[in-house]
């Protein structure tokens, strides 16, 4: 009766063994869905996923075509993760919908840079000259932050940061009484040959033939504000599959993936 007994209790033990060990591989072969831009986006997170499935972590990319169904898609649970978008454009989409979104960490920036057929050197600006700016609130703001890191002006304290983008009015000293001449984004680089200097968007440079690293004058520092990032939601932060998505985004790999593909239009902000 007593050996019986113990052949139970083993039985039982090895039953509770096989299904903690069941519920244990389940969880490590959860698909962690991220959703993210068809394009350049997509492209990095396919070597993303080679990284993270070698460190066990299953990586399934969702691909959208717009700005807005990322973030909604992420608070509604249908994503556990977006990567497509910068901190400002984050808190604008927080403020506006209410999301309970975290940065996770930072994947890289598409430096918006100042172009010249003229200049060498933002130092080498001239009293009164022309500098052309997106006129659109989000990139105007970089621009006019740009302008500020190099010295050429600066905002008035506030202004430019924590969602409160900056314009022209928002210029407390110009030493060199520079003109700000706002116009459309995508029209900016013909405006070179018009102008003292320009900033530009890195998608419209290299599409008008310029290249970030060799052309530009001045560009974003890789942890600007405007870096992209990893999002998820908040009450996931602490979750250890973050942490294995974001080392998997910022590992070595996807560093010299990005240097080597990008040639300088995307840069590593890890």
């Amino acid at each position: 009766m007593q050996r019986r007994n113990s052949l139970k209790a083993l039985l039982a033990v090895a039953a509770s063994a096989a299904f903690f060990t069941s519920i244990a591989a389940h969880a490590d072969d959860k698909v962690i869905k991220v959703g993210t831009i068809s394009g350049p986006d997509a492209q990095i997170w396919q070597v993303v996923q080679k990284v993270a499935k070698r460190e066990g972590l299953n990586v399934k990319v969702v691909e959208f075509n717009d700005y807005v169904q990322p973030n909604a898609a992420l608070d509604a649970g249908d994503l556990d993760a977006n990567s497509f978008q910068h901190q400002p454009y984050l808190d604008s989409q927080i403020k506006q919908r209410g999301y309970k979104l975290i940065n996770a960490g930072l994947t890289y920036i598409s430096p918006l840079g100042v172009y010249s057929k003229k200049l060498k050197s933002l130092k080498d600006l001239p009293q009164g000259a022309k500098v052309a700016v997106p006129n659109d609130p989000s990139n105007k703001n970089r621009a006019l932050l740009l302008l500020q890191t190099q010295g050429v002006i600066k905002l008035k304290a506030g202004a430019g940061t924590n969602g409160n983008n900056a314009t022209p009015l928002d210029v407390a000293d110009n030493p060199k009484k520079i003109k700000l001449v706002e116009l459309d984004a995508a029209q900016l680089p013909r405006t070179l040959a018009d102008v003292d200097a320009a900033a530009i968007n890195t998608n419209f440079a290299l599409a008008a033939g310029l290249q970030p690293t060799k052309d530009a004058i001045a560009l974003e520092d890789v942890h600007s504000p405007y870096a992209n990032l990893i999002a998820v939601r908040a009450k996931d932060k602490d979750q250890p599959w973050v942490k294995k998505l974001v080392a998997a985004y910022q590992s070595e790999e996807v560093r010299q993936f990005l240097k080597s593909e990008f040639k300088g239009s995307v840069v590593p902000s890890f």
